[in-house]
């Protein structure tokens, strides 16, 4: 039923550990890690893990080396596939409840859990579409200066108890629809590092539900390396550049229109959520 990839490059052994860990349920028939960085103890932990095929691979980036699982799990017949980062913790019986959740709602192309820090506060992974402002505002100017464009971008005014269809997921923890897949297509290879997830999601969105769900939840390390290392900020932006490049730097209707439902939607719930406020203070 359901199929796991791990990209791996030079990962801690503990990290990968837990990671089997999190994924260690009946639902899961297959394992498929792709280690761009030929680790010998990585191959080590996969050879000795029940129910892991281990790929060792050239650095040939995040999205084109998970596409290498995703052909496997769309020639297999698999109903569902999950992009999993190694660095992502969860009670493995979630895997079941989402399975459960999609099957019992078969427009859903793809769900992603609340996920949270280590240390409780909640990552804002899914998202509105970005425009050039979002993206370049959020990189290169200080925190203060974009606190209002974060606070619309990253849908912070949602109380993250609410189940919405929102048009952009992060890559940590995509759990989709093979046959959606089918549908529009896996990774586009020309995002190397970063983008990949959003030009996914954004083409699973047009066809289907993108939903997040916060029913149930995972933690997740989130390391931000390219806000701090040259290789990975020059891959970014590289990436950034792509992405507007196929879909729309200026005029980029689909964009206005995802995202216009997007914020109706956080409105309903602001609206609903006020409303049961009001509620209990005339009790």
């Amino acid at each position: 039923m359901l199929t796991v990839s791990i990209v791996t490059y030079h990962t801690a052994d503990d990290e990968l550990r837990e990671c089997f860990a999190s994924i260690n349920s009946p639902l899961v028939d297959d394992i498929i890690v792709i280690d761009n960085s030929r680790t010998p103890s990585t191959r080590e932990i996969c050879e000795s893990t029940p129910k892991v095929t281990y790929i060792p691979s050239d650095n040939i980036g995040y999205g084109r080396a998970h596409n290498i699982a995703l052909r496997q799990s769309i020639a297999r017949g698999q109903r569902y596939h999950l992009v999993l980062n190694s660095d992502v913790r969860f009670d493995p019986e979630i895997l079941s409840r989402i399975a459960s959740y999609m099957d019992a709602n078969p427009a859903i192309g793809t769900l992603q859990p609340a996920i949270f820090y280590p240390d409780g506060r909640p990552q804002f992974t899914c998202r509105l579409l970005p425009s050039p402002t979002d993206l370049l505002a959020r990189r290169f100017l200080p925190e203060k200066w974009v606190e209002k464009i974060n606070y619309r971008y990253l849908l912070q005014a949602s109380d993250r108890v609410h189940t919405l269809n929102l048009p952009q997921h992060q890559g940590s923890f995509m759990f989709m629809r093979v046959d959606a897949l089918k549908d529009v297509g896996i990774f586009d290879e020309r995002f190397f590092l970063y983008g990949e997830d959003v030009d996914l999601t954004r083409r699973l969105h047009e066809k289907y539900l993108t939903i997040f769900w916060p029913e149930v939840s995972a933690t997740h390390k989130h390391r931000e390396e390219s806000y701090y290392k040259f290789r990975p900020l020059m891959s970014h932006i590289v990436n950034l550049f792509r992405y507007f490049n196929k879909w729309g730097w200026i005029f980029d209707s689909g964009r206005k229109r995802f995202n216009r439902r997007a914020v109706k939607a956080l409105e309903a719930e602001m609206s609903s959520r006020d409303s049961a406020i009001t509620r209990g203070q005339d009790k």
